[in-house]
């Protein structure tokens, strides 16, 4: 089968050369066609727009930054899909986007699987990320190839919506421990403590986390550059307070940390870094979280 991939940023990029490394015939298009000079260099073939990419491939994965941006990428490839061809979606959507947009898809013939992804761009940069799917059986195993070359954990959550609800769940408990592991370590540097050693602590505790044992290197080094961005982080956070007011569950803690990001965007802009949220704490009590030995990036 032949791959069109659309939206080669930070995750997608990774995306789209894990099915190249795995031998799919893939073919990219970006707003930024700069982004795809690394994929055309691993084989991968260019195209000038979107719906020149659809009308070259069997299938089309999207990555993008917002369910606008999905429904008007969606508007130009359609038309141009052969009947039968899937549309797999590696965005976060929220789960009625996901319902009317596959709606769309299947008027025109094109069916969807919803496949977000998590776990952070380092592990898309290995295949390594974990992938949630929602969508119709067959469909899962029809692309199952493909999912697997893109990540190494793979769950078929259900029917289309399925997904985006858990990838919903899975980063607003990030957002929650972001925000925690930031309080954490404070205590730690105002209490006297090595960072290092005890960052070293509480990633072999009861009370480590990805986000501590990831993000929080990021913090000690200073970088913050997690490639995810504090609207990003609050257009999720957004689905979550969605999903608590149409499940009937309160989210007190998802609720202050969506409240701490709004902050965090009026004061350091939308496309900070996600990680910045700690700098809040930073900034009020005049000291940074500094260590030695922490990475500016995660490989």
């Amino acid at each position: 089968m032949r791959y069109g991939y659309i939206g080669l940023g930070n995750l997608g990029g990774h995306l789209a050369a894990s099915l190249i490394r795995a031998g799919h015939e893939v073919v990219v298009h970006d707003r930024n066609m700069e982004l795809a000079a690394r994929l055309v260099a691993m084989g991968a073939t260019p195209a000038a727009t979107p719906a020149e990419l659809a009308g070259q491939v069997d299938h089309v994965f999207t990555c993008l930054p917002s369910p606008a941006v999905s429904e008007a990428v969606l508007a130009q490839v359609l038309p141009a899909m052969r009947p039968g061809a899937t549309w797999v979606e590696n965005s976060t959507l929220g789960r009625d986007d996901v319902i009317r947009l596959a709606g769309l898809a299947r008027s025109m013939g094109v069916r969807m699987l919803e496949a977000p992804v998590t776990g952070g761009v380092h592990l898309a940069a290995r295949g390594e990320i974990t992938v949630l799917v929602g969508g119709d059986r067959d469909l899962y195993d029809m692309h199952e190839a493909a999912l697997r070359a893109i990540g190494n954990r793979i769950f078929h959550m259900g029917p289309l919506g399925s997904a985006a609800v858990i990838k919903v769940i899975t980063n607003m408990l990030a957002f929650i421990h972001l925000v925690a592991d930031g309080e954490a370590l404070m205590l730690a540097k105002q209490g006297g403590l090595d960072l290092k050693t005890a960052w070293e602590a509480i990633a072999a505790s009861s009370g480590t986390s990805f986000v501590h044992e990831t993000e929080g290197q990021l913090i000690l080094n200073g970088s913050y550059d997690i490639a995810f961005t504090m609207d990003l982080a609050l257009k999720d956070l957004g689905f979550a307070m969605g999903f608590g007011r149409e499940f009937g569950v309160p989210l007190d803690l998802a609720s202050l940390t969506t409240q701490t990001f709004l902050k965090g965007k009026a004061v350091y802009g939308g496309t900070a870094q996600s990680t910045q949220i700690v700098k809040l704490l930073e900034d009020a009590l005049g000291t940074d979280l500094r260590a030695e030995g922490f990475p500016a990036r995660l490989e």
